[in-house]
Formats: C-alpha cells, sequence, structure tokens
C-alpha cells in the first residue's frame, strides 16, 4: 500500500525554512523571505501582497520593507510617525488585530501603490484597501527588530474577507518567534 506524502503545514514550513537559515548562520535572502511570505499567505488564507515584513533598520528609527519587494523602494517608515499601524507594533512591542482598518486614521500611501506585475494587455487591476490586519512584532532577546502585518484588501469589509481571530493571532504571535530566530544581529 502507497501512502502519499502528506504536505507540512505552513507553521511546521516556516519552522523549516528558518531552522535552514540559523544552521547557516546567514540573514533570509529575498528568496527566503518570499518562501516564508508565502506560507504566511497559506496560514491565513491571503494572497501574498497581503503580507507585509518590515525591519528595523541598523540606527534603530526607521521601518523599512524587506516584503513585498516593490515596496523596498517606496519608502521607509519612521518610528517616531504616531498614525502607523507599523511603528506603534515596534514601539509598544504587542500585537494587534484590526477587523475594521478603514476606521482607524493611519497612512494610506503604500495601500496606493500597485503590488502586481503590470501585464500590458490586461485591464488596469483595482487596487483595494485593507480592510483587516493583525501586525505582530518580531522580537529578539526582548527587543523589536521587525514588524509582520496580514491583512484582507477589498472594496468593502464583507468583500475582503472573514474577520481575524484572537486565535489567528495567537498563530501569527507564535510564527513570528519563528521567524525572528534568524534576524537576530
Amino acid at each position: 500500500m502507497s501512502t502519499t506524502p502528506v504536505a507540512p503545514t505552513p507553521a511546521a514550513e516556516i519552522a523549516r525554512l528558518v531552522d535552514e537559515m540559523v544552521k547557516a548562520g546567514r540573514k533570509p535572502t529575498d528568496d527566503d523571505v518570499t518562501a516564508v511570505v508565502k506560507e504566511l499567505a497559506r496560514m491565513f488564507s491571503v494572497k501574498n501582497d497581503e503580507v507585509a515584513v518590515l525591519e528595523v533598520t541598523q540606527n534603530g528609527a526607521i521601518l523599512s520593507f524587506v516584503y513585498p519587494p516593490k515596496l523596498k523602494a517606496a519608502g521607509n517608515i519612521p518610528l517616531s510617525t504616531t498614525n502607523s499601524l507599523a511603528a506603534r507594533t515596534v514601539r509598544e512591542k504587542r500585537p494587534e488585530m484590526i477587523n475594521n482598518f478603514p476606521a482607524q486614521k493611519h497612512p494610506t500611501v503604500f495601500e496606493s501603490i500597485s503590488l502586481e506585475k503590470p501585464d500590458p494587455k490586461a485591464p488596469k487591476a483595482e487596487k483595494f484597501p485593507i480592510q483587516k490586519i493583525m501586525s505582530v512584532p518580531l522580537l529578539t532577546e526582548g527587543k523589536a527588530v521587525g514588524v509582520i502585518q496580514v491583512s484582507r484588501k477589498g472594496k468593502t469589509p464583507t468583500t475582503a474577507g472573514a474577520d481575524f481571530t484572537i486565535r489567528d493571532l495567537t498563530g501569527l504571535v507564535t510564527t513570528a518567534g519563528i521567524i525572528a530566530k534568524c534576524l537576530k544581529r
């Protein structure tokens, strides 16, 4: 009797990817980050472009995008920004879940950037705002070194999909703890 191998859970696959990086003693490459994001997207049933990874820069005053790639060149977020969820997540070192994100005061500049590769034959893709979001600090030795955000975008909260739950947030916190291992400085 032959058995079909069972695909690992997204959390198990993320742990495997991080262990490989840690054992090799290297920082994550763009391909590594993309592989982790793919698993995070699978874990929460979102698209890859609904996951963001930001890293605190060497001087500790700025957050810069690690993923999505198109946002790397789009700008940074000063940690002093008062209405940025990502900056607040780092400053307060606590996770947050917001299922009515448009009602929150927040910068929308990054939401307006198209993350998809343009197809000259395709009609222009609509950009939808973030409706729901989880934001979790990446902590190493009690210090915030970055942020992971998982969102649901859509025209309305209903079209964006299900609300995030405490169980989702707990899963992201646990996974962020694993991912932070490969970001130690």
